[in-house]
């Protein structure tokens, strides 16, 4: 079985910077692609950043394009989530999740994640 679980969040000023961690157990974590994805209050999901399983390809939204910057050790079995220049927008529950596909890969499309952690929250103040 396959365990995400995320740490790093917490409250900051807007400006400020975070750093999520997400440490996988269970199955070889280097056959996973891995994603965070964000949910804020009253809002749907929306996909954040993802990387490949080699961590030789990332995906960045356009929202967070230039400030955040996805990452992964594969010796440590985590992906990190390196957020900068944060806005009070920025402020939602943050979510990993691990891909473990064949064929064509879809970063941003969360149906295609297979396991999810529980999230960290994320308050940045104004």
């Amino acid at each position: 079985q396959v365990q995400l679980v995320e740490s790093g969040g917490g409250l900051v000023p807007a400006g400020g910077s975070l750093r999520l961690s997400c440490a996988v157990s269970g199955r070889a974590f280097s056959t996973y692609a891995m994603g965070w994805f964000r949910q804020a209050p009253g809002k749907e999901r929306e996909f954040v950043a993802a990387v490949s399983r080699s961590g030789g390809s990332v995906y960045v939204a356009g929202s967070v394009k230039g400030r955040f910057t996805i990452s992964r050790d594969n010796a440590k079995n985590t992906v990190y989530l390196q957020m900068n220049s944060l806005k009070p927008e920025d402020t939602a529950d943050y979510y990993c999740a691990a891909m473990d596909y064949s064929g064509t890969y879809y970063p941003s499309t969360d149906e295609r994640y297979d396991y999810w952690g529980q999230g960290t929250q994320v308050t940045v103040s104004s």
